[in-house]
């Protein structure tokens, strides 16, 4: 099956390139390369052993989406990835966020109807909000979603849900991440940020390396084990591995419309026991400040997965060891190796 990847030169994008090789796809890469590097194709091409095809081209303009479903007619399956995703920014300008995470929704959408019929959704656990229960079911309320960002994923699993329910040809799932991290064990690719990271551990290793002079802390006065925000911290890898799972799961003939599924670990980690761990994984200490809490954080969340193990035939198996390690060997490579 040939599988178009929007985003696939992204952080989780490349990770899950890699995965869908590895399990008999075909990938096609579309990227803008916003914030990707065209030279991540050349380090996919280093673990897989050839360069997939690749479209540089904005989602965001109709008439090169429409182009693109007329030069790929067999794609069988999208996974869509490309949009926006800092929370920070978002609440800062919203509207970048609203224009980009739906235009190039719904250009995918109409341009492939009838001819793309698995279609995997990349959304976020921020749809939930501060989740009143823990650990969060897929069942949980999504209407409360606290950051621009976070409502992009929220509307647009609803446009998806309603498409479905017009009677479209599609099958849908909608993947609720909640924080990746690592990188591959190869450690050719990984989280490439560009400009100052709005991510965690990407700082934490820049800070490591000496990139960055320190990494501040957003609050140590919320209600949780040590003060700072509780995260649900998955492998990439792991994330990769969902996107194909749920592919198979749509080829199967009892798969009808649209499902969700959380893709975490079932565990919280806290800010500070990531610092921690990174220091314990990789003897590197680090500097590190406590600051104000950033607007749009929600204070806890992590996932339970038991419909992801039970339904989609998935299961996080990389530890935050794991994770800390094989991201800081590739802040190592990429220090090394600058692309």
């Amino acid at each position: 099956m040939k599988i178009l990847v929007t985003g696939g030169l992204g952080f989780i994008g490349s990770h899950t390139v890699v995965e869908l090789v590895n399990a008999g796809y075909e990938p096609v890469i579309v990227d803008d390369l916003s914030n990707s590097d065209p030279k991540i194709l050349d380090q996919i091409a280093k673990i897989i052993g050839y360069k997939p095809v690749f479209h540089k081209l904005d989602l965001c303009n109709e008439h090169s989406v429409k182009e693109l479903a007329v030069n790929e007619p067999d794609i069988e399956g999208i996974i869509h990835f490309a949009a926006y995703k800092a929370v920070g920014e978002s609440v800062q300008k919203p509207l970048k966020y609203y224009r980009n995470n739906f235009y190039s929704l719904i250009n995918l959408l109409e341009a492939y109807h009838g001819k793309a019929l698995n279609f995997v959704f990349s959304s976020s656990c921020t749809v939930y909000g501060q989740p009143e229960q823990l650990p969060v079911t897929e069942a949980a309320p999504v209407q409360s979603a606290q950051s621009p960002y976070g409502n992009t994923k929220q509307i647009a699993e609803e446009i998806l849900q309603d498409m479905i329910a017009s009677g479209s040809d599609y099958k849908v799932v909608s993947l609720r991440y909640f924080n990746p991290v690592g990188a591959h064990d190869s450690a050719l690719i990984g989280e490439l940020p560009i400009g100052v990271p709005q991510n965690l551990v990407p700082f934490i290793t820049q800070t490591a390396i000496g990139k960055r002079q320190k990494i501040t802390v957003f609050g140590d006065d919320y209600n949780t084990p040590d003060g700072s925000c509780v995260r649900d911290y998955i492998h990439v890898v792991d994330l990769a591995k969902a996107h194909v799972a749920a592919l198979k799961l749509m080829q199967k003939d009892n798969f009808k419309g649209y499902d969700v599924f959380n893709i975490g670990t079932g565990n919280g980690t806290t800010v500070l026991q990531i610092i921690h761990a990174f220091e314990r994984a990789t003897g590197v200490k680090l500097n590190y400040e406590i600051g104000p809490r950033r607007g749009g954080d929600v204070e806890q969340v992590w996932g339970d997965v038991t419909k992801s193990t039970n339904k989609l035939g998935w299961k996080a198996k990389l530890g935050i060891d794991d994770m800390m390690s094989s991201a800081w060997e590739w802040e190592k490579y990429i220090s090394q190796n600058p692309l």
